[in-house]
């Protein structure tokens, strides 16, 4: 008989030699699958105990499919009516496509059709179809001008292995058979000798590498937990001979019940452990699984799935590369999705595995112990050392270790909680390192934004210097490496603060309608609270492009407050382009009797109200309005409503299509913006301008002539944390005066 195990691609090779290990005849690898011949019993045993197998297919025929007619003839010549048993159902699993036969589902219509007629003709009935749960499937492959139609033995895949329901879904999964796949390239078992094998997982998420490991050491076949089969339902199903090998599995898994075996796992994400501990109780394993650095010597094999591990999780992957490089020198092998593991570990793959995780390519990667390997070093102040992808790394956590000790020394004078620490002191190590210690929800939270390189700048050599920073900058200010946000500067298209709102998740939206209601102030998922100036605000390191409060403009809020207390009159103050509005909360805590927070943004307005609120300030007095600015600034010239204090931030650039212009551009809009906001003032009154482009220059010339005068505080605005980058931002004072001719 003609048997065929399908498998991933990359799979071939390792699918080939397991079969053989199952004394398995006439096994040939081809592209996605693997051939052999031999009796039906040799397919069972490949059913019941390959976990590298996705389906195991029989072989019936290879008929002539150039077009629909010759595949529906090819198919109705085989005699199912002697293949189908009777009663049961069926469904036609097609696969490929040629130059007539160009939609899968057609194939499948055909194919199912020559069944149903075969039959109907041979029994007088028609059998039944059933596409979610046949008992009987029929595989049609097609291959050029030819398809190849077989019987799935397996009927759902193999990788279904019975334990593997997802029971967490904040971790990320890894498929059985890719487990598998990872301790067959490790050579599990075989790399202990004559020690008892011991695993360490590196993030193993759902647990099915535990659980696979666990099976391959205690003799127990996978297809053990398995309830239906797609031999069922085949007329030549020979029970006796799947009884004998139930049999004989059982019996293996009884004498191998106390087999020694440990495993251990470390992975910090959150609920992990305990999703382990579940898949190996769903399987029916009781070994126990050590969390932690478990094993006093070192374990005989690692293994590590980074592929869960997306290209712009950066401190992700730093920390996990920093993990990996810890087990250098021990028999390891990962999943990843590039070569990042190899500059951590300080040399090359034994063997490499081309793969394909979801629609990514991916690569299982080998390790041996290995003398000659060699990693680079940084012995961090505490003596502690950390492997880095680049050598020069060293310099870097020298460098911030220093200035970290001194800006500490700073922020414990000024009574300052976040505040920057590093700001491109050394060139190549070009990044800005921000930290925020929280208030009432204690921790300690890392924001890292990288600077762009220049075109001369090798893109990996950057990216390498990138994550050496996210190895080291954690461990230099204590922070725990899951506490890391990563913020590459590239100019977006959007240009606007507000490019991630749309993507505002629905508990985001309940949080922010519970924050709405009286008395009420709820912080939401993933949020923290961090004091600055005797305020509590609320930062998220995760939901936006921003954390929430732009700490270069602790000095202009401050001032806020103060020029707030010395307005005499209304005491009404503006906040345009307002963000979180921390900017009002200055202003009402410097006794503001009134204020207005416009933004575009209503996510933006609901985390403003619950920052207002949070700090006591709530009420009728303080009002939230949603609109594009500049569109409002103009209309309000013509109402009646004047203010004391106005503070317009505005953005470098946005297009944000709900903008009635077209874009706004600072350098190319700001004098229109500023003569508007001029005729919001009431007399004598005063608004500050500001905006982050570096090369900004104010159209003076303009202004004057439109009555407006300009002051630049800009000096007198930046902390001292932002010294090293004076161009951080730029701010004006911006007052109204009489002028005898031109527009007022």
């Amino acid at each position: 008989m003609e048997f065929v195990a399908t498998c991933p691609k990359g799979f071939e090779r390792l699918l080939a030699d397991e079969l053989t290990r199952l004394h398995v005849p006439q096994v040939r690898p081809l592209s996605g699958q693997v051939s052999f011949g031999g009796e039906l019993a040799d397919a069972y045993r490949a059913c019941l105990w390959s976990r590298l197998a996705s389906r195991v297919l029989l072989v019936l025929a290879r008929v002539d499919a150039h077009d629909s007619d010759a595949l529906y003839a090819g198919v109705s010549g085989i005699a199912w009516e002697r293949r189908l048993a009777p009663g049961a159902t069926f469904a036609i699993d097609a696969h490929g496509t040629n130059a007539q036969l160009r939609n899968t589902q057609f194939v499948a219509l055909r194919a199912k059709d020559a069944v149903v007629d075969r039959v109907a003709s041979a029994r007088g009935a028609r059998p039944i179809v059933d596409t979610v749960r046949p008992d009987l499937t029929i595989s049609a492959r097609l291959s050029g001008a030819r398809a190849t139609v077989s019987i799935d033995l397996a009927g759902e895949p193999l990788f279904r292995r019975g334990y593997d329901s997802r029971t967490d879904a904040r971790v990320a999964s890894l498929r059985p058979d890719y487990a598998a796949a990872l301790l067959a390239a490790g050579g599990w078992l075989r790399s202990a000798g004559n020690e008892p094998p011991s695993l360490l997982a590196l993030w193993a998420g759902q647990g099915s590498v535990l659980v696979e490991a666990a099976q391959l050491a205690l003799d127990r076949a996978p297809g053990l937990l398995r309830a239906r089969w797609g031999f069922e339902g085949w007329a030549g199903h020979d029970a006796a001979a799947w009884q004998a090998l139930l049999d004989e599995a059982d019996a293996r898994a009884e004498s191998g019940e106390k087999n020694p075996c440990s495993l251990a796992v470390l992975d910090e994400r959150p609920g992990a452990v305990s999703a382990c501990r579940q898949a190996l109780r769903a399987a029916g394993i009781s070994l126990e699984l050590s969390s932690g650095q478990a094993f006093a010597v070192a374990p005989t094999l690692v293994v590590a799935d980074l592929s869960w591990i997306g290209p712009d999780a950066l401190a992700t992957e730093a920390a996990a590369l920093s993990r990996l490089a810890a087990h250098a020198g021990v028999p390891l092998v990962a999943l990843s999705r590039d070569a990042a593991p190899d500059a951590a570990l300080g040399c090359e793959p034994t063997e490499t595995l081309e793969v394909i995780v979801g629609r990514d390519a991916a690569s299982i990667r080998t390790y041996r112990p290995s003398e000659t390997a060699t990693r680079e070093m940084v012995e961090l102040p505490g003596g502690e050392r950390v492997p880095v992808l680049v050598g020069p790394s060293d310099q870097f956590a020298r460098r911030l270790a220093k200035v970290a000790k001194l800006r500490a020394k700073w922020a414990r004078r000024e009574d300052v909680t976040c505040y920057r620490v590093y700001d491109a002191d050394l060139p190549d190590y070009a990044v800005a390192i921000e930290l925020f210690e929280g208030s009432e929800t204690p921790g300690r939270w890392l924001q890292i934004s990288e600077y762009a390189a220049p075109r001369g700048v090798d893109p990996e050599l950057a990216r390498r210097r990138l994550l050496d920073v996210l190895a080291i900058a954690p461990r230099v200010l204590d922070v725990a490496p899951g506490d890391v946000s990563v913020r590459v500067r590239t100019r977006s298209r959007g240009g606007s603060q507000y490019a991630d709102e749309g993507r505002t998740s629905e508990r985001g939206r309940r949080d922010a309608r519970a924050s709405r209601q009286p008395g009420r102030v709820e912080l939401p998922a993933g949020s923290h609270l961090v004091d600055e100036g005797g305020l509590t605000f609320e930062v998220n390191f995760d939901a936006r492009h921003d954390c929430g409060i732009f700490l270069d403009h602790r000095e202009t809020r401050a001032r806020i407050r103060e020029m707030m207390k010395r307005t005499k009159g209304s005491k009404r103050f503006l906040n345009l382009f307002a963000y979180t509005g921390t900017a009002t909360c200055y202003a009402a805590d410097g006794g503001a009797r009134h204020t207005t927070t416009v933004d575009l943004s209503r996510p933006s307005l609901d985390w403003a109200r619950r920052n207002m609120a949070r700090n006591g300030f709530s009420g009728r007095e303080h009002e939230f309005v949603q609109a594009d600015v500049l569109t409002w600034v103009s209309e309000q010239r013509h109402t009646k409503n004047r203010w004391d204090l106005i503070f317009c931030d505005v953005p470098t650039f946005s297009n944000s299509a709900r903008m009635r212009k077209t874009s706004f551009d600072v350098q190319r809009d700001h004098a229109e913006l500023i003569i508007g906001v001029s005729r919001l003032l009431v007399r004598g009154g005063c608004a500050i301008f500001s905006c982050n482009l570096r090369t900004f220059r104010p159209d003076v010339e303009k202004l004057e002539r439109a009555g407006v005068r300009l002051t630049d505080i800009t000096d007198e605005t930046i902390p001292e944390d932002f010294s090293r980058n004076r161009k951080i931002h730029h701010a004006y004072l911006v007052e109204r005066v009489a002028v005898k001719d031109g527009p007022r």
